[in-house]
């Protein structure tokens, strides 16, 4: 680990923890990486995409990760700072090299990822002494992801975080679920649901869902995802739309209607944007009207990272949707 990161001394609108690295797309889609000649590089991982995409909406973004100690390591910290998130906590780590994923592009919903990340990533090595606990306690939102939990001791770390926490409203767990990290859907099933007992909001799609609470019907898994203790959850359903849902009420949007050049990244916008609308009190069709447009904008588009909308972009395209709202 890197020498310990200063404290902060004003609260954070956003601290997320989580997976960084660089993401090697290709510049030519519809072709399997065998046959790509050339490729870009891009700031990569989850919560750095989460991170970005908060950030690029104007809220002040801090991610906790980890990079190796090479030249995309010192990428991944200068592009985070470059699109406007706080790098403090982003520790570097000598053991494991920064890590790397290539992805092939095939629209509209065809994007094999490809993870090099063995036997273990540096992002994965966050200890509960590398967290500030006071700026987790005082920042206005915190959002991690399932992957965090997938290993030691980035697994402690993040209980550590949530202690600190105290399911503080705005405590957010993405069901982020990637096989690859995990021995079994039983082990990730296991951690989401000790990790669910911590946070007040929970967003995933069906089958992260199935993962976490097994169900795959929405309303059934917003429900048991409400049994655990969370405030809001929130339903991916793809085509049909997204599902939030509280004690008291749900609405259903429906989603964007896009030309998908690549559907990776869609989600972290999604996030983003969500960050947004929880941040400022949004009411909750708003909030999802909002994140499914953000999402859409990034999935016309190539990149990840430094494609993430601005706030001015989001409010055009989901002022001018056709939304349908459900209030249960």
């Amino acid at each position: 680990m890197s020498s310990p990161p200063q404290p902060s001394t004003d609260p954070f609108d956003v601290i997320a923890i989580g997976r960084s690295g660089v993401d090697i797309y290709p510049l030519q889609t519809g072709v399997g990486l065998d046959e790509v000649d050339t490729f870009g590089k891009f700031l990569g991982g989850s919560a750095a995409n989460v991170a970005v995409a908060a950030a690029r909406l104007g809220n002040r973004t801090a991610l906790i990760s980890g990079t190796g100690d090479d030249p995309f390591g010192r990428f991944v910290r200068d592009e985070l700072a470059r699109l406007g998130v706080d790098n403090r906590y982003v520790g570097i780590h000598g053991r494991y090299p920064t890590p790397v994923t290539f992805c092939e592009i095939f629209p509209p919903d065809d994007f094999p990822l490809y993870f090099y990340r063995k036997p273990s990533a540096p992002d994965l090595q966050i200890e509960a002494g590398d967290i500030d606990a006071d700026a987790v306690r005082t920042a206005r939102l915190f959002w991690s992801t399932l992957t965090g939990l997938s290993e030691e001791p980035s697994r402690s770390a993040h209980f550590a975080a949530w202690a600190a926490r105290a399911r503080t409203p705005l405590t957010v767990l993405d069901l982020d679920y990637r096989p690859m990290f995990w021995a079994d859907p039983a082990a990730a099933g296991e951690q989401a649901v000790r990790a669910l007992g911590q946070v007040t909001v929970a967003v995933g799609n069906r089958e992260e869902c199935e993962i976490a609470v097994g169900e795959t019907v929405p309303h059934r898994a917003a429900d048991a995802l409400l049994d655990l203790g969370v405030e809001l959850a929130i339903v991916k359903q793809g085509p049909r739309g997204v599902l939030g849902k509280t004690r008291h009420s749900s609405v259903t949007v429906a989603p964007n209607d896009v030309d998908v050049v690549n559907g990776l990244g869609a989600g972290d916008a999604f996030g983003g944007s969500l960050i947004h609308g929880l941040l400022r009190n949004w009411p909750l069709e708003k909030t999802l009207r909002y994140a499914n447009a953000a999402g859409a904008i990034v999935a016309s588009r190539l990149e990840c990272s430094t494609a993430m909308p601005t706030a001015a972009e989001v409010a055009e395209l989901a002022e001018q949707s056709a939304v349908e709202a459900v209030n249960v």
